[in-house]
């Protein structure tokens, strides 16, 4: 097997207008610790090992992501409720199945709460 220069995942990124608010309100939602560079972009360092990148971009989101955040839960109506209440919307364009519901962020990136199994 040949060998890759590729050493793995090292985040997620999320264009966004505000990277610091957008980083708080993920950081609410999820926990964690954020840094913020000298170029005014956030990571969010999840308290499960996940880095989650936020890039200033001057452009509006338009359409659906093509990627987005499943999210685990304990407890689906709870979770929801949870990010509802930090200012989450839900997707209601975007098809929530029975084992999860889909959500906004602040800035309207899609996120899925999933049901456990």
């Amino acid at each position: 097997m040949d060998s890759s220069p590729i050493t793995g995942l090292r985040a997620l990124a999320f264009d966004c207008a505000d990277p610091p608010a957008l980083a708080g309100w993920w950081q609410r939602l999820l926990g964690g610790s954020i840094e913020i560079d000298s170029y005014g972009d956030a990571s969010l360092h999840t308290p499960d090992g996940l880095t989650i990148d936020f890039l200033a971009v001057p452009d509006e989101k338009v359409v659906k992501n093509r990627l987005h955040l499943d999210l685990g839960t304990t407890d689906l109506a709870e979770a929801t409720e949870h990010a509802l209440a930090l200012g989450a919307t839900r997707a209601d364009d975007v098809y929530a199945g029975p084992r999860w519901q889909v959500l906004r962020d602040p800035e309207g990136n899609e996120f899925c709460l999933l049901r456990p199994r």
